[in-house]
């Protein structure tokens, strides 16, 4: 049908097809198409023989108009007798007073008249009132088509990519990640900060060692398994905090000094980053980047992630002064570093993470989320046909199809204001809805459910089914108010996503089960201690998965870490005193008849500890020999002598105390009292004097007797 806009116009056109119809060989256009045809109308409708033959009533032309059925090129005759007479083209329009209603039947044939179709935005074609059926959440009685299934093929074999038959030691694994660049990379720019610092200072900067950063992290993870308030604690020597191990491994004086000095980065890059300050050029990570790069270059090169995997934030606690600290108050830990973490879901293996430092990189104009999920997932040999889980921050419907276009099935919980999210309301969820209740959407690829549990979830996936006939067990209270065991339906999107989701969290809570984070002025040195927290945790998944792979026993993080600690222990410096073995052993009480000792001692009873028979009490082997005490001990011949060749046998003899200076040459006479003092094993204060025999450091004064102390505690009678 065509509507001319004058009447002039109308009736020319009405002798142009007057004159064109008198040639029964040509067409006017390959569009129209008489009744009877198997062709559809260009109208779309069902109309019947009255409609076409009714002419439309004259109305005022429109400015939005349809497209002109001129278009084609057998439409050219009809071009041309209006452009004969100077005519724009005419055009087509719907009139809808023109349009006979839904239900009016036509007087020749009776057949219904539908109403003409119109379209949306989008394009779809809305058929009258009636949504389409994507525009409608469906019930769980109705059948959903499952996806295809996404098939596993990553570029290497899933697990450690160690050698699968060899038996790693802790160590050996911790050292995958702080391998022998990294600890030469700490001590070179320790040392240079260290000698800048103590510039000009009385102290001079003594220069560290390789095996010094070894006794240092030793010590960082024995203060995570033994926590104390203060640092200096680890070293005091009261009843309270006798801990002999880390004044064994490490003076409390050089352990501090590598603490304050400690860096990361050469001084000369930094200094030139801090000049593009205020430019795109300036990197706030300069002071951490070159431990940071190689713990993740580690992390991607000795582990590939199982098919599930997850992606979520991590809190850091800190409180420093720097502008990239975050505030999150529905965390655990409100105040810290936030990073983005990418874990195995199996074993909570750390793959992939950054540190977020605000929105100073370029961004991609869709997002944050999407930006952050793309940043994490570009790892090197990943493979295709992974199933990744993310929380609703950063679930959308773009960046699911972007990620099934690289062959990356992902599922999440989503919020109902992303955009691509339906935003049709019928046969939604009421108010009052039971427990258990299931409505879903589905647009393609994408899959959208509610659930109602305690309250409404909603999930987007391109990896599920609307409902699998899965059921979970839920308390509810009955019409009587008793509480009730009963089978609700749920959708297999939750279900799975309850179970893979975690991967971050078990990664978060082997760190914190021992945590070596100290507090600290310096937000670099907070990222060091978590550093070795993922290192750390790291190397013992893959003990565990190698463990798995040889079918042996596995051990526990805590016997881990300190097999990790006493290895570390070994191959670090070594105090002046002796090594921390001598303080694992355990002490055993000697037993020995007194009459056997009647033979050897010469020396007069009030001089010498006699041991007490083999069913005497403890406290009286102890306290035999003390100042004021009585002992029972009938008195020896003093004209026994000594065999030599039975002195090394007696305990308690030959444990003689000597100087350091004895062993010492060019000492001034004024100082052989203090040369070469050492820290006593008792009570940490410096003394010239030890024992012969143990080679202990222990102080024998008129105010403190160490040496006594320390021999009767490990039952060694002097």
């Amino acid at each position: 049908m065509f509507l001319s806009e004058s009447e002039d116009e109308l009736e020319l056109l009405k002798s142009d097809f007057d004159s064109e119809s008198e040639y029964s060989n040509c067409s006017l256009d390959e569009d129209y198409i008489p009744r009877g045809s198997d062709k559809e109308d260009f109208t779309d409708d069902d109309s019947s023989d009255e409609e076409w033959g009714r002419r439309p009533t004259k109305r005022r032309a429109s400015k939005r108009q349809g497209c002109s059925v001129a278009a084609s090129p057998a439409s050219s005759p009809l071009k041309s007798a209006l452009k004969k007479h100077g005519l724009s083209p005419l055009r087509k329009k719907v009139h809808y007073e023109a349009t006979p209603q839904k239900n009016f039947s036509s007087p020749k044939n009776g057949k219904a008249l539908s109403s003409p179709r119109r379209k949306t935005r989008s394009g779809k074609l809305l058929t009258g009132a009636n949504e389409d059926d994507e525009d409608r959440w469906h019930n769980i009685d109705e059948e959903d088509v499952e996806p295809p299934q996404p098939r596993f093929r990553p570029e290497r074999d899933v697990g450690p990519q160690l050698n699968r038959t060899a038996n790693y030691t802790p160590l050996e694994l911790f050292q995958l990640f702080f391998s022998t660049t990294v600890i030469k990379t700490l001590v070179k720019n320790t040392n240079a900060y260290g000698e800048k610092k103590y510039q000009g200072q009385k102290e001079s900067w003594v220069p560290v060692t390789a095996a010094d950063m070894y006794s240092f992290l030793c010590l960082v993870l024995y203060m995570g398994i033994v926590p104390l308030k203060t640092l200096k604690e680890f070293w005091r020597g009261s009843k309270l905090f006798s801990l002999p191990f880390p004044a064994s491994v490490m003076p409390c004086r050089r352990f501090l000094t590598i603490s304050r000095s400690l860096h990361m980065n050469d001084l000369a890059v930094e200094a030139a980053n801090d000049q593009k300050k205020g430019t795109p050029g300036f990197d706030r990570f300069c002071k951490i980047r070159p431990l940071y790069e190689q713990i993740l270059e580690a992390s991607h090169t000795f582990f590939h992630p199982h098919q599930h995997i997850s992606i979520d934030e991590r809190m850091v606690a800190s409180k420093a002064r720097i502008a990239f600290k975050q505030y999150i108050k529905n965390k655990p830990t409100k105040w810290g570093f936030k990073l983005f973490v990418l874990a195995d879901s199996v074993c909570g293996y750390t793959l992939n993470f950054f540190v977020y430092g605000g929105r100073d990189c370029v961004p991609t104009g869709k997002g944050l989320s999407y930006d952050t999920v793309m940043r994490l997932l570009d790892i090197p040999f990943l493979g295709t046909g992974y199933k990744l889980y993310v929380d609703n921050f950063y679930t959308s419907p773009t960046l699911f199809l972007d990620l099934l276009k690289r062959k990356i099935w992902a599922c999440g919980t989503v919020r109902s204001n992303v955009t691509g999210y339906p935003r049709t309301k019928g046969n939604n969820m009421a108010e009052k809805t039971p427990r258990g209740t299931i409505r879903w959407i589905r647009k393609k690829e994408l899959l959208f459910v509610k659930w109602f549990d305690t309250r409404e979830v909603t999930m987007c996936s391109t990896i599920h089914k609307a409902y699998s006939h899965d059921k979970v067990k839920r308390k509810v209270k009955d019409s009587d108010g008793q509480w009730t065991v009963k089978q609700v339906p749920i959708p297999g999107s939750i279900r799975d996503y309850n179970q893979h989701m975690g991967g971050v969290d078990l990664s978060d809570a082997l760190i914190g089960y021992y945590n070596v984070l100290h507090k600290t002025q310096k937000w670099y040195k907070t990222f060091f201690y978590h550093f070795v927290d993922i290192a750390t945790v790291n190397a013992f998944i893959l003990h565990k998965e190698m463990c798995k792979l040889q079918s042996r026993p596995v051990l526990t993080q805590k016997n881990f870490r300190e097999q990790l600690i006493l290895s570390l222990a070994e191959i670090g410096s070594t105090p002046r005193r002796s090594g921390p073995q001598n303080f694992m052993l355990p002490a055993s009480p000697f037993k020995l008849p007194p009459d056997s000792l009647s033979k050897f001692l010469t020396a007069s009873p009030s001089k010498v500890c006699m041991p007490s028979p083999s069913n005497a009490p403890l406290s009286s082997q102890l306290t035999a020999a003390s100042p004021g005490s009585h002992s029972t001990v009938p008195p020896l011949p003093t004209s026994t002598e000594v065999p030599a060749a039975a002195v090394p046998d007696i305990p308690g003899l030959g444990h003689l105390p000597a100087y350091f200076v004895e062993q010492m040459s060019n000492v001034a006479s004024r100082s052989r009292a203090t040369a070469g003092r050492r820290a006593c094993v008792v009570c940490k204060r410096k003394s010239p004097v030890y024992c012969s025999t143990c080679q202990k450091t222990l102080c024998f004064t008129t105010l403190r007797n160490c040496y006594s102390k320390w021999h009767r505690s490990n039952m060694i009678c002097v």
